[in-house]
């Protein structure tokens, strides 16, 4: 996979600020502006029109408010984006650039605006073809961020960009794992992406600060909303649409049944995205969501090459698509995983074992555990302490233990 290059983008600060103020007006979403845009061309030119031809495509107030003179807190904005701008790698993206995302463009709804920090060059990377959004609970499972950051990581590998929401939970193992892929071998593997709920120039949530400057540094972050925007929780759902309108797919890992995912699963089939899903426990509220998906006909899968195979993307093994450094790179990850692999296992001792099998896949309380292996509760809580350190066995709420798969 080769790195594309550095992609300029040119707007000067008359047309900076006759698209922000567009935007600003009381009245004009996006669907109004678009309305604007094909009747008169560019922001400059819509504010050009008399009150009257104004009137024949927008209503009295829309266009009272277009011909009224920007107020303060306007012009506050346009220095705000204006010094952003001046920042490397801080981009605008109208949708009368070249560089705006093509495959936005096949959507039904697509942002006018898009301010990006970072490679803005992912956006358009053989349109949608290598792009796969993986969405989840924020609240996930051991479990669950584990088989995430694992399906980026492999999609990565085999020149998918992940695209996400950079929430906590499924999102940030998401960008984590394909960011472990594009430092192994950053001209062979895909990246990742960013679409946030907030304005570009905040960070939300705190906790994902140094996530957050990785994927600026190595991948894209993506927002349809105004530098200074704080969190709101319109914005969220809102965002999901960009979400699923830059893939070609998306992977759901764990979701309730109310759960934004599924929102965002729900836009991609309307987009006429894939849509994945993976199978969890009967037992998991986490795991409905994903059923409910599946039995309304999206794919389960097991592994990332099934998503590849879907997608008709060639998975690039390391073995045969690296070379060079990279190759023994690559080679030497792959070898250090299998010591550690090899070193747990056979750390793992008879009882842990017998805990394990008894376990099976599904969550299991303490006192039906103890029935199951023999064991006292005073040894069999020692181990499963063991066990959690090792990483393969999570606690959960009520005292109910589940396996996590090796």
């Amino acid at each position: 996979m080769t790195v594309e290059p550095r992609v300029a983008i040119s707007l000067n600060e008359a047309e900076i600020a006759a698209w922000l103020r567009l935007l600003a007006t009381e009245g004009v979403g996006d669907v109004t502006a678009r309305l604007l845009l094909t009747h008169f061309g560019l922001p400059e030119q819509i504010f050009a029109q008399s009150y009257g031809t104004l009137m024949r495509v927008v209503s009295e107030r829309v266009t009272r408010n277009l011909l009224s003179e920007p107020d303060e807190a306007l012009q506050q904005q346009i220095e705000r984006t204006l010094a952003w701008l001046a920042q490397p790698n801080n981009h605008l993206i109208t949708l009368a650039c070249p560089q705006y995302p093509s495959a936005l463009l096949t959507t039904s709804d697509p942002p006018a605006l898009l301010y990006a920090k970072g490679r803005i060059e992912l956006l358009n990377t053989s349109g949608a073809s290598r792009a796969l959004a993986i969405v989840g609970s924020r609240n996930a499972t051991a479990q669950g961020i584990k088989n995430t950051e694992w399906f980026a990581e492999e999609l990565a590998q085999g020149g998918c960009h992940i695209i996400s929401g950079l929430a906590l939970g499924i999102d940030a193992a998401a960008h984590q794992g394909a960011l472990k892929a594009y430092r192994n071998a950053p001209n062979l593997a895909g990246s990742t992406i960013a679409v946030i709920g907030t304005g570009c120039d905040i960070i939300y949530p705190a906790r994902n600060q140094k996530l957050t400057y990785e994927i600026a540094e190595h991948g894209l972050i993506v927002s349809e909303f105004a530098l200074g925007a704080k969190a709101q929780p319109t914005h969220f759902p809102r965002r999901n649409r960009i979400i699923s309108g830059l893939s070609q797919g998306v992977l759901v890992v764990e979701a309730a049944l109310q759960s934004g995912s599924l929102i965002t699963a729900r836009q991609a089939l309307e987009q006429n995205r894939e849509v994945f899903a993976i199978p969890g426990s009967i037992h998991s509220p986490l795991s409905k969501g994903c059923h409910a998906l599946i039995k309304q006909g999206a794919k389960l899968v097991e592994c990332a090459q099934d998503i590849l195979d879907e997608l008709r993307v060639p998975l690039h093994t390391r073995s045969l698509s690296t070379t060079g450094d990279e190759a023994v790179s690559v080679a030497n990850t792959a070898s250090d995983s299998a010591s550690d692999a090899a070193s747990e296992a056979s750390n793992t001792s008879a009882v842990a074992q017998t805990i394990l099998d008894a376990l099976g896949h599904d969550p299991c309380d303490i006192d039906t555990l103890a029935a199951r292996t023999g064991l006292d509760v005073g040894e069999l809580l020692a181990e499963l302490m063991g066990l959690e350190l090792q990483g393969a066995v999570e606690k959960r709420a009520g005292h109910v233990y589940a396996r996590l798969s090796q």
